[in-house]
């Protein structure tokens, strides 16, 4: 199966998921959010125990690629919430896809990045690597993520995250939950494939009922909030704050707000 901005490799018992936009740091645009979908789906067909995600380059996702960013302050209503809604769809799939999810993050994780990379059951990381959902600082809203954030960290620690759009080294979001492990770059891939054998190992029955079972309890809840959230993050969209952050970023100035 050939993609345009993902590499899918199989091996035995698992798959690799690369996102493959180096020179766009791996940003998140629509045919990502399509392809990476479409590889879940495939993956999902056959038989693969574990699956690894990873970024190419010196990056794992730098969020939301920036022309899909100004196109969105074109789109109509409609078009921001299903949009939203996609994204949402997205991180949910994630959130509960059958099979256990490494992500080996090999950069930075930022924004919509940060929540591919903490949604995986299990998030390696290079020392190097810094983290973030940055969407306050462009005038945005983490919506989305903040659904999941909130149930993995806690309510004050998500707070301060969400809030403050400010970056966490890879040590620190090791501390609060968001990462399960710290490697050194060289031996990144290798850790995640060590991992992978000792999950391919285990009992597979057990290791899919034990995920239905996390999953089945959270999901109303889940589900319901993320209606909630793709709402809001539709409505931010068509904002002056939303208008003059995308702006101010690309023309590299301080952004002067006008939306309360």
């Amino acid at each position: 199966m050939t993609f345009s901005t993902l590499l899918l490799e199989y091996g035995a018992e698992r798959a690799t998921i690369t996102l493959n936009r180096p020179d766009k740091r791996n940003a998140i645009n629509p045919a990502m959010i399509s392809e990476l979908q479409t590889a879940l789906d495939d993956i999902e067909k056959k038989k693969v125990r574990v699956v690894i995600m990873t970024g190419a380059g010196p990056a794992f996702c730098a969020g939301m690629d920036l022309d899909m960013l100004q196109a969105i302050g074109k789109q109509s209503p409609q078009e921001n919430q299903e949009d939203s809604r996609r994204m949402a769809k997205l991180f949910r799939r994630i959130w509960s896809f059958p099979r256990p999810l490494i992500a080996a993050v090999n950069g930075f994780a930022l924004a919509g990045g940060c929540g591919i990379a903490t949604l995986c059951d299990f998030t390696l990381s290079v020392p190097e690597a810094c983290f973030g959902y940055t969407e306050v600082r462009i005038g945005f809203l983490p919506a989305i993520v903040s659904v999941f954030l909130t149930r993995q960290i806690g309510d004050k620690r998500a707070r301060d995250l969400l809030l403050t759009g400010r970056k966490i080294s890879a040590k620190e979001a090791q501390q609060l939950g968001l990462v399960s492990e710290i490697v050194e770059p060289d031996k990144l891939m290798s850790r995640a494939s060590e991992l992978a054998d000792y999950l391919v190992e285990v009992s597979p029955g057990s290791l899919s009922r034990a995920k239905r079972l996390l999953v089945s309890a959270e999901q109303a809840g889940i589900d319901a909030d993320l209606e909630r959230a793709v709402l809001e993050n539709a409505r931010i969209r068509c904002t002056p704050d939303f208008k003059e952050g995308i702006a101010s970023f690309l023309e590299k100035r301080k952004p002067v707000w006008r939306d309360e």
